[in-house]
C-alpha cells in the first residue's frame, strides 16, 4: 500500500486487526529478523578453519542449488512420459547433458568441498545424494557411486543436520543468502 492510501479514510481499504474485549488491535505480520553472534575464536587455528569452511560452502552452494533445480526439471520431464523405455531414453539424454555441463567444474572441487556439496544437496532437495541416484538410476548405480564416494572418505547417505553437527554450515548459508558474506 502506498502512504497516500493509508492516510485516507476510504472504507474499501482492508486492514488486519484483532478485536479483543471490544478493543481493536492492529495485527501486522513482520518479517523474520535474524541475529548472529560475533565470532570470537579461541585461537588462530579456529579462525583459519572457519574461513576455510566459509570458502568451501561458497564454492559448493551454487552447485547444490543448481542440482535442486535440475532434479525438479527432471522429475517434471519424467512425469510427462508414460513408458519405461521413454523414461530410460530421457534419463540417458539428461545424464549426458549434466555430465557435459558439470563434470569439469565438479572435478575441480576439493574432497572437503565435495563432502559439503553432498550435505548441501540434501539440504536443498530434501533427499540424500544416494536416494537421488537410486530413484533416478537404480540401486546398483547408487551402490557403485556410494563405493566411489567411500574410496574418498565421503558418504552419499550423509544427511544434513541444520540444528546439530551442521549448524555452522547452516549459519554460513544463511549469511550468504542475506548478503553478509
Amino acid at each position: 500500500m502506498t502512504t497516500n492510501a493509508q492516510t485516507t479514510n476510504d472504507p474499501t481499504i482492508i486492514r488486519r486487526a484483532l478485536i479483543i474485549e471490544g478493543d481493536t488491535i492492529p495485527n501486522v505480520i513482520l518479517e523474520e529478523v535474524r541475529t548472529y553472534a560475533y565470532h570470537k575464536f579461541k585461537n588462530k587455528h579456529q579462525a583459519i578453519r572457519y574461513t576455510r569452511l566459509v570458502h568451501n560452502v561458497r564454492r559448493a552452494l551454487p552447485y547444490a542449488r543448481m542440482c535442486a533445480k535440475e532434479i525438479i526439471s527432471i522429475n517434471a520431464g519424467l512425469d510427462t512420459l508414460t513408458s519405461e523405455r521413454e523414461r530410460e531414453k530421457y534419463l540417458k539424454v539428461k545424464e549426458k547433458e549434466l555430465f557435459a555441463k558439470f563434470e569439469q567444474p565438479l572435478r575441480h572441487l576439493t574432497i572437503s568441498q565435495g563432502r559439503i556439496l553432498i550435505k548441501l544437496i540434501d539440504r536443498e532437495t530434501g533427499n540424500t545424494s544416494y536416494e537421488l541416484i537410486k530413484s533416478l538410476k537404480g540401486r546398483f548405480s547408487a551402490f557403485v557411486w556410494q563405493g566411489v564416494a567411500r574410496l574418498f572418505g565421503s558418504n552419499l547417505k550423509s544427511e544434513y543436520d541444520s540444528i546439530g553437527k551442521d549448524i555452522e554450515i547452516e549459519n554460513i548459508v544463511l549469511l550468504i543468502d542475506e548478503g553478509r558474506i
